[in-house]
């Protein structure tokens, strides 16, 4: 049976391929190696431009025909931003705003909504509180709008995905990359692959990394090193296995207080801490194994195994106020322990019915995770925790240690859900429809009084999406989908008296939008968009000290980007974002009428690269942010800021070329992020970084 599907790689977009049975089993990098990819392969592109929105289905789509707003940053356009880190690369996403993680960690809010756990790699979850590498990324991927059908629990405000480099089995090649900073930083990679015989290949990603920057006592450093191997065992059956093990070493930042309704001024390089306690350690070990398989020329299934293990360690010291003349300081230290397996299969068939084409997925997931967190306070002598010091350009910090342990927990945590999807096709028009069902237990104890308490959610999501296709190249779409997070948080690290005996967190995102392929390689998007948040905690109004589920907030908000090349020799990833959100009923941490935190009103980026020559080129950036405010509260604003970056590419021959990047350049003062009202992160003044790329 054949049928067809229109795909373009790697920034070629939208073109129907007719295809039967699966001739690309065999070598693209990325985007199909962890989904299924049944394309014809003509050729691969550089570029910033990417088709495939196979993540957002479960099932080979091209992205034109995905009712969602999905951002991509390809590996050209981080490379040529000369960005190592997760991060650093979300600032160039419209409608992603970050927050500081307190100095550890990845944190962001994605369309208003916070998160420190919806971060997936190769579409499975990676939910630790840790900070993420791109030395072994092809891609990264951020979906927006909860769609709990294809991630389950969380992601209300969306999802962000890491493809991995995976082994080519047709080509040996390697490629070292070095850079060093004006702040002493540097960073050394190598990218080497190997067919091992017919069909099987290796690919070894590994980086050294050395941390600095502006602010006084920062350093750090990281160890990467992430193998896979892939076998190709016949034309139908695909095994791949990956392994990465990252290991990080940071000095605990956890930024400046504020004073009068704002960040403090004139202490950006100051460090609020105390250099020899504040410490930052993570160990993280991913192994996964992935089978794909081809059952007939139109039923393909894919299984996949992941283990993990995350010990994630963070001492701080930490400002908590500040006067005009004083800062007070507390702290703390957090250790972490989690075990996580994971299981999913998908089976994929494609078919028509009469004149209906069907791209059906039905497919389950389950797994277990067991967390021990624990807490000390901090002593800075005497068993006093906090201090009073006098604002100086270096602050006078009394020496800290670990006080007494004062939080200790265990949880288990166990899912299983199963989902079925069907993407119907007749002449312009396709459907998207399906449901996903989750049962989510959680048993857990605090170890202090040995409380132990459990629940169990069961919960069904539905999505639904039109796109209607007036030419192959111009889709415009509608959709609707829901998520979940249940009371516990999305670290799920222990229950108490009150989550223990709630129901779920709802999202419910709404959105319409067009996409248009204005040529081959380069890709428009617009969409507008409601976010509906509710069953949030309140304080029962006619029964003080009790909870009801009662607090609603609402996001709306305008998106729009332009993707790939503009011409041959200029490409560019342009977007922009309009976000209006408030709180709409009361909740526990505020009133009605609040406007969520961290959420700019306009966000607007920029990047581009023009090719002067075949061997020199030039890169432009800027990111704009109006103000927003710290926290929920209101109380704390951060100015709105502009940041130019700029780069100069320059290739020797065909083996060697040399970057240069710019970072702020205008030197301009900016706070992009905080976490809460006294935790505010001044960005790095003007920075230069210079790189050289070995292709052997």
């Amino acid at each position: 049976m054949s049928f067809t599907i229109r795909t373009a790689l790697a920034g070629a977009t939208a073109l129907s391929l007719p295809f039967t049975g699966t001739p690309a089993l065999a070598a693209e990098e990325a985007p199909g190696d962890y989904l299924p990819s049944d394309i014809v392969v003509t050729g691969l592109r550089d570029g910033y431009s990417s088709a495939d929105g196979s993540t957002a289905t479960k099932t080979p789509t091209p992205l034109i025909d995905v009712p969602q707003t999905v951002s991509i940053i390809t590996e050209d356009q981080f490379d040529d931003q000369a960005i190592t880190h997760l991060q650093d690369a979300l600032r160039y996403v419209p409608g992603v705003t970050l927050d500081t993680g307190e100095g550890h960690r990845d944190q962001v809010f994605i369309r208003g909504q916070a998160t420190t756990a919806d971060f997936y790699l190769d579409g499975l979850r990676d939910d630790a509180q840790y900070q993420r590498p791109l030395y072994n990324v092809a891609r990264i991927e951020v979906l927006k709008g909860s769609n709990a059908l294809i991630f389950g629990r969380g992601g209300g405000g969306g999802v962000i995905n890491r493809v991995s480099k995976t082994a080519d089995p047709v080509a040996a090649f390697a490629g070292f990359d070095a850079d060093v900073d004006t702040f002493g930083a540097f960073a050394l990679a190598a990218d080497l692959n190997q067919p091992l015989a017919a069909g099987v290949a290796g690919r070894l990603n590994a980086t050294y990394e050395e941390f600095d920057n502006a602010r006084d006592f920062f350093e750090g450093r990281f160890i990467g090193i992430s193998p896979t191997v892939r076998a190709d065992l016949g034309e139908r059956t695909r095994v791949t296995a990956f392994y990465t093990y990252d290991d990080d070493r940071r000095i605990t930042d956890r930024g400046n207080p504020s004073l009068n309704g704002g960040p403090l001024k004139g202490y950006d390089r100051t460090f609020f801490g105390d250099p020899d306690f504040n410490l930052a350690e993570t160990r993280a070990h991913i192994a996964r194994l992935r089978l794909d398989h081809d059952l007939t020329d139109s039923l393909s299934v894919n299984l996949t195994g992941q283990f993990a293990d995350y010990t994630l360690f963070y001492a701080n010291v930490v400002p908590s106020s500040a006067t005009a003349t004083t800062a007070t300081l507390s702290g703390y230290t957090s250790g972490t322990d989690r075990q996580g397996r994971i299981v999913q299969g998908n089976l994929v068939w494609g078919g028509a019915t009469g004149p209906v084409r069907h791209t059906l997925l039905a497919g389950f997931e389950a797994g277990r995770q067991d967390t021990d967190a624990d807490r000390t306070l901090i002593d800075f002598g005497g068993g006093a925790q906090t201090v009073i010091v006098a604002l100086a350009r270096r602050l006078a910090v009394p020496s800290a240690v670990a006080g007494p342990l004062s939080r200790s927990t265990s949880s288990q945590l166990d899912f299983v859900s199963g989902y079925i999807q069907d993407q119907v096709e007749f002449g312009p028009v396709q459907l998207i429809a399906g449901v996903r069902y989750d049962e989510f237990s959680l048993d857990s104890v605090n170890n202090f009084g040995n409380l132990a308490l459990s629940r169990t959610d069961r919960k069904w999501s539905p999505r639904a999406g039109v796109v209607f296709k007036p030419a192959e190249e111009l889709s415009l779409y509608a959709s609707y989908a829901t998520s979940f997070l249940p009371q516990s948080g999305d670290q799920f690290t222990v229950l108490d008296t009150t989550t223990a005996g709630l129901e779920p967190e709802k999202f419910r995102n709404l959105e319409i939008g067009a996409k248009y392929a204005l040529t081959p390689g380069l890709f428009a998007t617009a969409a507008l968009f409601r976010l509906d948040r509710s069953n949030t905690r309140a304080a029962d109004p006619l029964n003080p000290g009790f909870t009801v589920l009662t607090g609603e907030s609402r996001v709306e908000g305008f998106e729009a980007s332009l993707v790939g090349r503009i011409r041959p020799n200029w490409q560019a990833s342009l977007g922009y974002t309009y976000l209006d959100g408030e709180i709409r009923e009361a909740t526990t941490s505020a009133p009605a009428g609040r406007r969520l935190q961290q959420l700019p009103r306009h966000q607007a980026s920029a990047w581009t690269r023009y090719d002067v020559s075949d061997r020199f080129g030039l890169g432009l950036g800027a990111v704009y942010q109006s103000k927003q405010f710290a926290s929920v509260s209101n109380a704390v604003t951060l100015p709105s800021y502009v940041r130019f970056d700029a780069a100069a590419f320059f290739e020797l021959n065909e083996r060697i070329s040399l970057q240069v990047n710019a970072e702020n350049l205008f030197d301009a003062n900016y706070y992009p992020s905080a976490h809460g009202d006294n935790n505010i992160q001044p960005g790095d003044p003007f920075n230069v970084r210079f790189g050289v790329r070995v292709k052997l």
